[in-house]
């Protein structure tokens, strides 16, 4: 009888928690259709405008209120910037001018300056370009010019474009536009990251996406690397170089690619 008891128990508690992770999956997959009738843009703009400007701006900073994920994280994208920075700081750039597209807080933007002639700088978040505009000031930069903008809104004609960390944001599809756009834009080099698609980051991916965290935060989206290529070919461009930075959490595809 006792065994009976603890039989029924188990069984209790494995429908209890079979209920649970079907209401958990339900309200997850109606949040998600919902959130389809937002556009990535809107969604990127709302989110780096409220509170993913105050998670981030800590990452994004020498700020001890961070947890061990997102230290790695800031980890994983400072060797990123310092990989760009390394292909970018030398005196031939002295008389160029560089546009940093999605700048952030002006991670890139800031330290890659004394290497330019002018910086142009933009996000499409009005609070962290604030921020990015206030830490140029606070370092005395003054070659460096900010402005708020989407990436399909930017304009002009520069020697070199980078965008780093900002097409996780957008599907790929999206990806083939704002490479083209950002091709535009560049008269020389297109400096350019983004998460690649393998069946192991994917894996992770969705591993992540069935333990949400209490906060909100954007879409994120991987993308194949041979797309990528396939979009900066078709925008005038081949591959030079390349790299990776692979933490516990952040993982990103670099190149650098010239106008063929």
């Amino acid at each position: 009888k006792m065994k009976g008891n603890i039989l029924l128990c188990l069984l209790a508690i494995l429908i209890s928690l079979v209920s649970s992770f079907h209401i958990s999956k339900t309200v997850r997959f109606n949040n998600r259709l919902l959130s389809t009738t937002v556009d990535d843009k809107t969604e990127v703009r709302n989110y780096f405008n409220t509170e993913g400007f105050s998670r981030w701006n800590k990452i994004y900073s020498d700020s001890d209120e961070v947890n061990s994920v997102q230290l790695d994280i800031r980890t994983g994208h400072q060797q990123t910037i310092d990989k760009v920075i390394n292909w970018l700081n030398n005196n031939s750039n002295s008389k160029k001018t560089l546009c940093d597209a999605g700048c952030g807080v002006g991670s890139l933007a800031l330290p890659i300056a004394p290497y330019f002639n002018k910086i142009y700088a933009s996000d499409i978040s009005e609070s962290m370009t604030i921020e990015a505009e206030n830490r140029a000031k606070s370092l005395n930069i003054k070659n460096t010019q900010f402005a708020v903008s989407d990436l399909e809104a930017l304009s002009g004609s520069y020697d070199i474009v980078t965008c780093i960390d900002v097409m996780i944001h957008y599907p790929t599809d999206k990806m083939y536009d704002i490479v083209s756009k950002l091709g535009s834009l560049s008269k020389e080099r297109l400096i350019l990251s983004f998460a690649p698609k393998t069946w192991y980051y994917d894996l992770l991916k969705k591993i992540g996406e069935l333990f949400p965290g209490k906060s909100k935060t954007t879409r994120a989206y991987l993308h194949p690397e041979e797309k990528v290529i396939e979009a900066l070919k078709l925008a005038g461009f081949k591959i030079v170089r390349e790299d990776m930075t692979a933490t516990k959490f952040y993982f990103s595809r670099l190149f650098e690619a010239v106008r063929e």
